[in-house]
């Protein structure tokens, strides 16, 4: 699976943040920053949403024994023959890897592990891009 966050990461959280402005009938003039208008307004940044619900959505799947695809589809290498030019494409498992370790799938199933394993998840990516 190819993931290819950062331009549409930043969008939605600029398209995000310009929604709580409005909510708040702030200006950029006033310079108020983000932080507080988050802290007025009670939203979470829709990137740290994203990203919590795909480490929790992770740990689900490997959690599984029941042989149905969704595993096999993380693990997914496709074989096309020739690679092509560039910077290798990134997958859904190369972020959680940066976490977790190669060995991911046996930390998933240690449940206290994958959840003190998550905050570090969510600053890592939304720090990228």
């Amino acid at each position: 699976m190819v993931a290819n966050y950062g331009p549409h990461k930043k969008a939605q959280s600029h398209s995000a943040m310009a929604m709580e402005r409005a909510m708040l009938g702030v200006s950029l003039r006033d310079q108020i920053r983000n932080e507080e208008i988050r802290r007025r307004t009670r939203v979470t940044d829709i990137a740290q949403r994203v990203a919590k619900l795909k480490w929790q959505w992770t740990g689900h799947i490997a959690r599984r024994t029941d042989g149905r695809w969704g595993l096999k589809v993380l693990e997914w290498r496709p074989r096309t023959g020739k690679r092509s030019v560039g910077r290798p494409q990134t997958r859904w498992t190369d972020d959680i890897r940066r976490v977790a370790g190669s060995r991911w799938r046996q930390a998933a199933q240690d449940r206290a592990l994958w959840n003190s394993l998550q905050k570090t998840y969510v600053q890592q990516w939304t720090s990228i891009g």
